[in-house]
């Protein structure tokens, strides 16, 4: 008999999720901030694969992550930060036992009418996966903690007219310190970083090499995040951190470099060249090629 494949359970509302994870339920509908010193999070809770219909912000300060990049493993011990969109199927989330730090739940109904609603979406940490947490220093660690305090004096403190204000402001400013604490990531993790890169580069020399964009069309950023078990919003923000250049970008140019090559040392006409390197239409890649 084939075994039916199960869909992760989805969470509608933060009260919902809090109520089957046995949690108190939330001082607001529509963000809650679970304190790591007041609840337990265990293994168990985290064991199943399951979606939320809201933001998820997690910080842990003992992350202890282990990642693998080619013949290398990185272990990182310091404290670090996930984070999750609406909808975003969640598998795999380690935390140690007894871990401190805390889980803020946001959800979408929370930042209508507000700029944050629009702006959230273009955080691209939202959507990178597990392993491609955020790793925090001593003095990160400090600002996290300071903004995770205020929320929660604020969630515990009588709402007013300006309660939604002040945590939408405290929101925004967590994720501002943090799209800013990414991009230093990018650059001082360069052994990791330069790895992948390198790894990238040689997949798209492999490629062209081998004529497997002849039989597959042009290589695609999913191709690459998918090779480099990445997601493809990570790749993106580390290219543009260490080169410049979106994924797209880089793809391009090694295609033009291989162009060249080929343009020089074959006989080869432009539409045989193009066909080649995946273009289906001549015209397509002589437009690249002049841009």
């Amino acid at each position: 008999m084939k075994r039916e494949h199960l869909k992760p359970r989805v969470y509608h509302s933060i009260a919902e999720m809090q109520h089957a994870f046995g949690l108190p339920q939330p001082l607001h509908p529509l963000i809650s901030l679970l304190d790591f010193n007041k609840v337990q999070i265990t293994a168990e809770m985290l064991a199943d694969t399951f979606a939320m219909d809201f933001y998820n912000i997690t910080y842990n300060e003992s992350a202890g992550c282990r990642m693998r990049y080619g013949q290398t493993t990185y272990d990182f011990q310091q404290a670090g930060m996930f984070f999750s969109s609406p909808g975003q199927p969640l598998t795999g989330i380690q935390i140690a036992e007894s871990t401190l730090g805390f889980t803020l739940l946001v959800h979408p109904d929370f930042l209508r009418n507000y700029p944050l609603d629009a702006k959230i979406k273009h955080y691209g940490f939202f959507s990178y996966s597990v392993t491609e947490s955020l790793h925090l220093s001593d003095k990160e660690q400090l600002i996290i903690q300071g903004i995770a305090r205020n929320i929660g004096d604020e969630l515990e403190t009588a709402i007013d007219e300006l309660s939604q204000d002040v945590l939408i402001s405290q929101l925004e400013l967590m994720l501002n310190y943090s799209q800013r604490f990414y991009k230093r990531q990018f650059i001082t993790r360069n052994p990791i970083h330069n790895a992948l890169l390198e790894k990238m580069d040689q997949l798209l020399k492999n490629y062209f090499d081998e004529e497997t964009a002849l039989l597959k069309g042009l290589p695609s950023v999913q191709y690459f995040s998918d090779q480099l078990h990445v997601s493809p919003h990570y790749l993106g923000d580390m290219l543009r951190a260490l080169t410049g250049q979106s994924t797209q970008q880089h793809i391009h140019n090694k295609l033009i470099e291989k162009a060249k090559e080929v343009l020089t040392f074959s006989d080869l006409t432009v539409g045989e060249i193009a066909y080649q390197l995946g273009f289906e239409h001549p015209q397509s890649f002589s437009k690249l090629f002049k841009s």
